[in-house]
Protein backbone atom coordinates (compact mmCIF):
# COMPACT_ATOMS: atom_id res chain seq x y z
CA UNK A 1 0.00 0.00 0.00
CA UNK A 2 1.41 3.42 -0.92
CA UNK A 3 1.59 6.36 1.44
CA UNK A 4 -1.81 8.03 1.65
CA UNK A 5 -3.06 11.57 2.04
CA UNK A 6 -6.67 12.38 2.77
CA UNK A 7 -7.88 15.04 0.33
CA UNK A 8 -10.22 17.47 2.09
CA UNK A 9 -12.45 17.67 -0.97
CA UNK A 10 -14.94 15.56 -2.89
CA UNK A 11 -14.26 17.34 -6.18
CA UNK A 12 -13.45 14.68 -8.79
CA UNK A 13 -11.63 17.13 -11.09
CA UNK A 14 -9.49 18.37 -8.24
CA UNK A 15 -8.70 14.79 -7.18
CA UNK A 16 -7.52 13.82 -10.68
CA UNK A 17 -5.45 16.97 -11.06
CA UNK A 18 -3.76 16.71 -7.67
CA UNK A 19 -3.21 12.96 -7.95
CA UNK A 20 -1.35 13.43 -11.22
CA UNK A 21 0.80 16.18 -9.76
CA UNK A 22 1.65 14.30 -6.57
CA UNK A 23 2.23 10.92 -8.26
CA UNK A 24 6.06 11.28 -8.34
CA UNK A 25 6.08 10.89 -4.55
CA UNK A 26 4.29 7.55 -4.68
CA UNK A 27 1.43 9.02 -2.64
CA UNK A 28 -2.21 8.02 -3.05
CA UNK A 29 -4.92 10.63 -2.48
CA UNK A 30 -8.20 9.47 -0.99
CA UNK A 31 -11.19 11.79 -0.78
CA UNK A 32 -12.69 12.61 2.58
CA UNK A 33 -16.10 11.58 1.25
CA UNK A 34 -14.91 8.02 0.64
CA UNK A 35 -14.08 7.87 4.36
CA UNK A 36 -17.43 9.28 5.42
CA UNK A 37 -15.91 12.62 6.48
CA UNK A 38 -18.17 15.65 6.25
CA UNK A 39 -17.02 18.93 4.71
CA UNK A 40 -15.50 21.42 7.13
CA UNK A 41 -16.84 24.92 7.64
CA UNK A 42 -14.89 27.74 5.98
CA UNK A 43 -15.62 30.83 8.10
CA UNK A 44 -12.28 32.58 7.66
CA UNK A 45 -11.33 35.57 5.54
CA UNK A 46 -8.01 34.21 4.25
CA UNK A 47 -7.18 31.27 1.99
CA UNK A 48 -4.57 29.89 4.38
CA UNK A 49 -6.91 29.83 7.38
CA UNK A 50 -9.66 28.05 5.45
CA UNK A 51 -7.26 25.52 3.95
CA UNK A 52 -5.74 24.82 7.36
CA UNK A 53 -9.18 24.35 8.93
CA UNK A 54 -10.16 21.87 6.21
CA UNK A 55 -6.90 19.94 6.46
CA UNK A 56 -7.10 19.64 10.25
CA UNK A 57 -10.74 18.55 10.09
CA UNK A 58 -10.00 15.82 7.52
CA UNK A 59 -6.97 14.62 9.49
CA UNK A 60 -8.95 14.48 12.73
CA UNK A 61 -11.91 12.59 11.29
CA UNK A 62 -9.80 10.36 9.06
CA UNK A 63 -7.03 9.76 11.59
CA UNK A 64 -4.28 10.33 9.06
CA UNK A 65 -2.25 12.87 7.12
CA UNK A 66 -4.37 15.24 5.06
CA UNK A 67 -4.11 17.94 2.43
CA UNK A 68 -6.56 20.72 1.62
CA UNK A 69 -6.69 23.66 -0.71
CA UNK A 70 -8.51 26.97 -0.78
CA UNK A 71 -8.47 29.00 -3.95
CA UNK A 72 -10.16 31.86 -5.72
CA UNK A 73 -9.87 34.95 -7.87
CA UNK A 74 -8.43 38.18 -6.45
CA UNK A 75 -9.00 41.48 -8.24
CA UNK A 76 -6.63 44.31 -7.34
CA UNK A 77 -9.05 47.27 -7.59
CA UNK A 78 -11.65 45.37 -5.55
CA UNK A 79 -9.26 44.94 -2.64
CA UNK A 80 -8.72 41.26 -3.38
CA UNK A 81 -12.40 40.39 -3.83
CA UNK A 82 -14.02 38.03 -4.52
CA UNK A 83 -11.16 36.14 -2.80
CA UNK A 84 -12.25 33.39 -0.47
CA UNK A 85 -15.88 34.08 -1.42
CA UNK A 86 -15.21 33.44 -5.11
CA UNK A 87 -17.52 30.42 -5.32
CA UNK A 88 -20.35 32.34 -3.58
CA UNK A 89 -19.86 35.82 -4.99
CA UNK A 90 -23.27 36.16 -6.63
CA UNK A 91 -25.00 34.28 -3.80
CA UNK A 92 -23.54 36.61 -1.16
CA UNK A 93 -24.71 39.59 -3.23
CA UNK A 94 -28.26 38.23 -3.37
CA UNK A 95 -28.13 37.82 -7.14
CA UNK A 96 -29.01 34.13 -7.05
CA UNK A 97 -30.41 31.82 -4.36
CA UNK A 98 -28.63 29.05 -2.51
CA UNK A 99 -28.72 25.52 -3.83
CA UNK A 100 -28.23 26.06 -7.55
CA UNK A 101 -25.93 23.82 -9.56
CA UNK A 102 -22.47 24.90 -10.65
CA UNK A 103 -23.67 25.35 -14.23
CA UNK A 104 -25.81 28.25 -13.02
CA UNK A 105 -23.59 29.58 -10.24
CA UNK A 106 -20.46 30.09 -12.37
CA UNK A 107 -22.13 32.33 -15.00
CA UNK A 108 -23.86 34.31 -12.25
CA UNK A 109 -20.55 34.89 -10.46
CA UNK A 110 -18.94 36.01 -13.71
CA UNK A 111 -21.81 38.37 -14.52
CA UNK A 112 -21.73 39.95 -11.05
CA UNK A 113 -17.97 40.46 -11.23
CA UNK A 114 -18.29 42.16 -14.63
CA UNK A 115 -20.97 44.45 -13.16
CA UNK A 116 -18.60 45.36 -10.33
CA UNK A 117 -15.86 46.17 -12.83
CA UNK A 118 -17.84 48.47 -15.13
CA UNK A 119 -16.30 51.68 -13.74
CA UNK A 120 -12.74 50.37 -13.48
CA UNK A 121 -10.09 50.64 -16.17
CA UNK A 122 -7.45 48.83 -14.12
CA UNK A 123 -8.26 45.13 -14.57
CA UNK A 124 -5.32 43.24 -13.09
CA UNK A 125 -6.34 40.05 -11.32
CA UNK A 126 -4.91 36.69 -10.37
CA UNK A 127 -5.97 33.26 -9.23
CA UNK A 128 -4.59 32.17 -5.86
CA UNK A 129 -4.28 28.62 -4.52
CA UNK A 130 -3.11 27.76 -1.02
CA UNK A 131 -2.39 24.10 -0.25
CA UNK A 132 -1.96 22.95 3.35
CA UNK A 133 -0.78 19.49 4.41
CA UNK A 134 -0.72 18.17 7.98
CA UNK A 135 0.65 14.92 9.42
CA UNK A 136 -2.19 14.81 11.95
CA UNK A 137 -4.91 17.11 13.26
CA UNK A 138 -2.66 18.76 15.85
CA UNK A 139 0.42 19.07 13.66
CA UNK A 140 2.33 22.13 14.93
CA UNK A 141 4.19 22.44 11.62
CA UNK A 142 1.69 22.41 8.76
CA UNK A 143 3.17 22.61 5.28
CA UNK A 144 1.84 25.67 3.45
CA UNK A 145 2.33 26.20 -0.29
CA UNK A 146 1.00 29.03 -2.47
CA UNK A 147 0.55 29.51 -6.18
CA UNK A 148 -0.51 32.63 -8.09
CA UNK A 149 -1.59 32.91 -11.73
CA UNK A 150 -1.54 36.46 -13.01
CA UNK A 151 -3.79 37.90 -15.71
CA UNK A 152 -6.25 40.63 -16.64
CA UNK A 153 -10.02 40.59 -16.57
CA UNK A 154 -11.79 40.54 -19.91
CA UNK A 155 -14.96 42.54 -20.57
CA UNK A 156 -16.90 39.39 -21.51
CA UNK A 157 -16.43 35.64 -21.06
CA UNK A 158 -14.22 33.91 -23.61
CA UNK A 159 -13.61 30.17 -24.00
CA UNK A 160 -15.44 26.93 -23.31
CA UNK A 161 -12.96 25.01 -21.14
CA UNK A 162 -12.26 25.20 -17.43
CA UNK A 163 -14.72 26.39 -14.84
CA UNK A 164 -15.40 29.25 -12.42
CA UNK A 165 -13.81 32.50 -13.55
CA UNK A 166 -11.59 30.89 -16.20
CA UNK A 167 -13.52 32.57 -19.07
CA UNK A 168 -12.75 36.03 -17.63
CA UNK A 169 -9.01 35.83 -16.97
CA UNK A 170 -6.80 36.72 -19.94
CA UNK A 171 -3.36 35.08 -19.85
CA UNK A 172 -1.12 37.45 -21.80
CA UNK A 173 1.78 35.00 -22.08
CA UNK A 174 -0.41 32.63 -24.12
CA UNK A 175 -2.76 35.22 -25.68
CA UNK A 176 -5.77 33.23 -24.52
CA UNK A 177 -8.20 33.19 -21.65
CA UNK A 178 -7.78 30.50 -19.01
CA UNK A 179 -10.90 28.88 -20.48
CA UNK A 180 -9.33 28.64 -23.94
CA UNK A 181 -6.20 26.82 -22.81
CA UNK A 182 -6.01 23.04 -23.33
CA UNK A 183 -6.48 21.25 -20.01
CA UNK A 184 -3.00 19.71 -20.07
CA UNK A 185 -1.37 23.12 -20.57
CA UNK A 186 -3.55 24.84 -17.99
CA UNK A 187 -2.79 22.17 -15.40
CA UNK A 188 0.94 22.72 -15.87
CA UNK A 189 0.96 26.51 -15.42
CA UNK A 190 -2.03 27.28 -13.22
CA UNK A 191 -2.07 28.53 -9.64
CA UNK A 192 -2.88 25.02 -8.40
CA UNK A 193 -0.02 23.49 -10.40
CA UNK A 194 2.43 26.01 -8.96
CA UNK A 195 1.17 25.40 -5.42
CA UNK A 196 1.46 21.63 -5.94
CA UNK A 197 5.05 21.91 -7.12
CA UNK A 198 5.90 23.90 -4.00
CA UNK A 199 4.07 21.43 -1.76
CA UNK A 200 5.97 18.47 -3.24
CA UNK A 201 9.23 20.20 -2.44
CA UNK A 202 8.09 20.80 1.14
CA UNK A 203 6.90 17.21 1.64
CA UNK A 204 10.19 15.85 0.32
CA UNK A 205 12.29 18.18 2.47
CA UNK A 206 10.24 18.16 5.68
CA UNK A 207 8.43 14.84 5.81
CA UNK A 208 10.91 12.67 3.94
CA UNK A 209 10.16 10.34 1.04
CA UNK A 210 11.65 6.85 0.87
CA UNK A 211 10.67 3.31 -0.14
CA UNK A 212 8.68 2.68 3.03
CA UNK A 213 4.94 2.12 2.43
CA UNK A 214 4.03 4.49 5.27
CA UNK A 215 5.18 7.88 6.49
CA UNK A 216 8.10 7.78 8.97
CA UNK A 217 6.02 8.99 11.94
CA UNK A 218 3.48 6.19 11.34
CA UNK A 219 6.00 3.38 11.45
CA UNK A 220 5.93 1.08 14.46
Amino acid sequence: MPKQLILASNNAKKLRELQTLIAPLGVELITQGSLGISEAEEPHVTFVENALAKARHAALEGRGAAVADDSGLCVRVLGGAPGVRSARYAIDAGRIPEGLGQALVDPANNAWLLDQMQCHKQRQAHFTCVLVAVRHANDPEPLIAEGHWEGELLHAPLGEHGFGYDPLLWIASHQQSAAQLPAELKNSISHRALACQHLLQLITARWGVDDSPVWPWQQT
